[in-house]
């Protein structure tokens, strides 16, 4: 089959598989976030997180295809304002783990609703600059002239790049509620708690450091 036929040039296929497998398996706040959640709460607190930033990256991708996610590289201050936003909701994140941590020690329940940690999961990708920047400097470069529409491409291969978060994060998530299972998560609770606000704290000094525009 002549290589114009296929919508993306298949030459791209492996190159982009390896890319986003890279990024994905990359620490960030997605991965210790569901980590440190699935570890306290079990899997169906994770998932529901999963399914937040499965949405985040969703509206990335649709940002991507309407060709609106130039924006941030055109208007520097906004991708800026998305850096800053980005670590401070992690901040946050890290200061309502720690809280959860004294209740955990008080006997308290602090299983959070399933509406907040899907909200949780939506927001940590959509203020993720690391997001972003997939798909305002990786992704066009997998875009290939004489095949289809910039478009199309754009949609399949961000779907492809969903289809891998989806199963790396479901992946982190059963793996830590296992891996919780074998010890008591009720008593493990408050240091988790503990360990993934310190986790947060560092991921968003990462974050902010990894993702700054050299001039």
């Amino acid at each position: 089959m002549p290589h114009a036929a296929w919508p993306i040039d298949p030459g791209m296929i492996v190159p982009f598989l390896a890319a986003i497998i890279l990024i994905e398996l990359t620490p960030g706040p997605n991965m210790a976030y569901l980590a440190a959640l699935s570890a306290a709460h079990g899997r169906r607190a994770g998932l529901l997180a999963v399914a937040g930033v499965t949405c985040g990256l969703s509206v990335y991708l649709l940002a991507a295809v309407l060709g609106l996610t130039e924006v941030f590289r055109l208007y520097r201050p906004l991708y800026e304002l998305l850096r800053w936003v980005g670590a401070a909701y992690l901040v946050w994140m890290a200061w309502d783990a720690w809280r959860d941590a004294d209740k955990a020690e008080q006997a308290v329940e602090v299983m959070p609703a399933p509406w907040t940690l899907f909200r949780r999961g939506l927001l940590a990708n959509l203020l993720n600059p690391k997001a972003a920047l997939f798909y305002v400097s990786l992704l066009p470069g997998f875009i290939q002239t004489g095949h289809a529409p910039p478009t199309l491409q754009a949609l399949i291969l961000g779907s492809i790049h969903i289809l891998i978060s989806i199963a790396i994060h479901g992946a982190i998530v059963l793996s830590a509620d296992r891996a919780a299972g074998l010890l008591d998560r009720a008593r493990s609770k408050a240091w988790i708690s503990r360990g993934l606000a310190i986790a947060l704290l560092l991921v968003a000094a990462w974050v902010v450091w990894e993702t700054r525009r050299r001039s």
